[in-house]
């Protein structure tokens, strides 16, 4: 059974920097396109960071030079480092697995920006 468990979130001042785990169970961490999307109220879900199972990456425009999502293979875990956080950052987190035959969701963790 494959799981994703997200944490890290919480309350952070502009300017500040959260990272966010994402550990996958199930052993399909390998051969897994991993993503992170996120939620503002009122508005759609959005990508905002893609890495493949070989390491290549990319990033919405909205946080390029903020963001960057490494991932630790032999750990199943994939990480969200959120650094010079902006108000407008401000959103429920999730994580996702991509296999070639499915889609697999984490539980929202929430991130809020404020002073």
């Amino acid at each position: 059974q494959v799981q994703l468990v997200v944490s890290g979130g919480g309350l952070v001042q502009p300017g500040g920097s959260l990272r966010l785990p994402c550990e996958v169970s199930g052993s399909i961490f390998s051969i897994t396109t991993m993503a992170w999307y996120r939620q503002a109220p009122g508005e759609q879900r959005e990508l905002v960071a893609r890495i493949t199972r070989r390491g290549s990456t990319n990033y919405a425009d909205s946080v390029k030079g903020r963001f960057t999502t490494p991932r630790d293979n032999a750990k199943s875990t994939m990480y969200l480092q959120l650094n010079s956080l902006k108000p407008e950052d401000t959103a429920v987190y999730y994580c996702n697995a991509q296999p070639p035959w499915t889609s697999y969701w984490g539980q929202g963790t929430q991130v809020t920006v404020s002073s």
